[in-house]
């Protein structure tokens, strides 16, 4: 699905058609015919467009024919139902410069793209085409953020779930959460080298504008901070889920130690019972007593092997 936008008065509205200066927006579902005719029409290597729909595509930037291509990995919600799934994925995003158009190409729809289509990013200007490319930089920088903070909020939940917990389900939990973080941090330390590299190559040549350059060299920083804290929430919650399953194991332990002190209890007296029930001459059998000091004699075992196990701390 190709659509085109052009920004008018500071907003971005869609055209029928694509015009000088416009930016062309590809999202699923993808017709292969469309995007070769569109490499044809703006000479455009047919590679570009279809490397952006590889979700195993690495951050890269290559120039081509008059040709700029950008890969940014963004991140985005897993809708999957799958309860092995990760929370959160990255995808590739294809940024591809040419003549005085920007064409973006994703295979799923997204929060970074979105957030541009709904008139959510103030000043956009579609024709000024660095200054662009850096505000979806910041758009991808404030989403992964953003679902940081989620991931953070979501694990201490479920932390406090686990403190009584003798089940799988909230360690499956922190399981997607941390395959989310091990996508996040290959990303953004991808991510982060590309943009250092198109910094100090000037690949989008904002060499000049003082203004682009500081807000680029923020966007970095806090490429930087998405980074460190993608390694921290790793850290921490690896050794938490170490924690846990120890607890979880610990509280099982409990459990059956505490069954195994009640059947114990409960076999000496059984076994005492069994005995005098046999069909054959026992001792006391014509006292008339005999009963009540069986079972006096049951309780008492009972009892000494209750008080015994809780000086054991097995109760």
């Amino acid at each position: 699905m190709i659509k085109y936008y052009k920004t008018y008065e500071g907003k971005l509205k869609q055209l029928d058609a694509p015009e000088s200066g416009c930016w062309i927006n590809i999202y699923p579902p993808f017709n292969h015919d469309n995007l070769k005719k569109l490499s044809e029409q703006y000479n455009i290597p047919i590679d570009f467009l279809i490397d952006s729909l590889d979700i195993e595509e690495r951050s890269r930037f290559e120039h081509e024919d008059d040709t700029d291509l950008i890969v940014l990995k963004i991140p985005m919600a897993n809708d999957a139902e799958n309860e092995r799934e990760a929370r959160f994925i990255t995808i590739p995003l294809g940024i591809i410069l040419v003549q005085d158009i920007v064409i973006t190409i994703s295979p799923y729809e997204n929060q970074v793209i979105d957030c541009f289509l709904n008139n959510n990013v103030k000043n956009v200007n579609i024709n000024h085409r660095s200054k662009f490319v850096l505000q979806i930089f910041d758009r991808c920088v404030f989403y992964y953020l953003y679902f940081l903070k989620e991931i953070n909020n979501e694990s201490n939940a479920y932390e406090k779930e686990l403190y009584d917990s003798m089940r799988n389900e909230e360690l499956l939990k922190l399981l997607k959460i941390e395959k989310s973080l091990v996508y996040f941090v290959t990303s953004l330390r991808s991510n982060e080298l590309m943009m250092l590299k198109i910094q100090r190559t000037d690949f989008l040549k904002i060499k000049t504008d003082e203004d682009q350059q500081e807000f680029f060299g923020d966007t970095i920083i806090d490429m930087s901070q998405a980074l460190e804290m993608s390694n921290t929430y790793t850290n921490i919650l690896g050794g938490t889920m170490d924690a846990f399953a120890s607890i979880i194991s610990n509280n099982l332990n409990v459990v059956m130690r505490r069954l195994t002190s009640v059947t114990v209890v409960l076999t000496v007296p059984m076994l005492i019972a069994s005995l005098y029930g046999m069909n054959v001459k026992i001792p006391y059998e014509g006292n008339n007593y005999a009963f009540y000091f069986i079972i006096t004699f049951c309780f008492a075992i009972a009892i000494g092997l209750i008080v015994l196990f809780k000086k054991l701390k097995w109760w």
